[in-house]
């Protein structure tokens, strides 16, 4: 496993040390732990959210409606 240096506010350091400590981690711990929920998994929340929203829109289009197949010709 390679090493990073980072670069971060004194307060910040301590406030991070408190936080992982109250959930059983290390600060290095934690820190590798969110950068891996942020950069590795597929975080699609937000996805789902805008979806969500989407379907409680109530817009009523007088344009032309096309079908789906129409849209993806093969």
């Amino acid at each position: 496993m390679a090493n990073v240096t980072l670069s971060m506010e004194d307060s910040l350091i301590r406030k991070g040390r408190k936080h992982a400590q109250k959930k059983g981690k290390t600060l290095n711990g934690l820190i590798r732990e969110l950068l891996s929920k942020e950069i590795e998994e597929k975080n699609t929340e937000w996805l789902d959210r805008c979806f969500s929203l989407m379907d409680t829109v109530n817009i009523k289009s007088k344009r032309e409606k096309w079908k789906r197949d129409e849209l993806h010709e093969r």
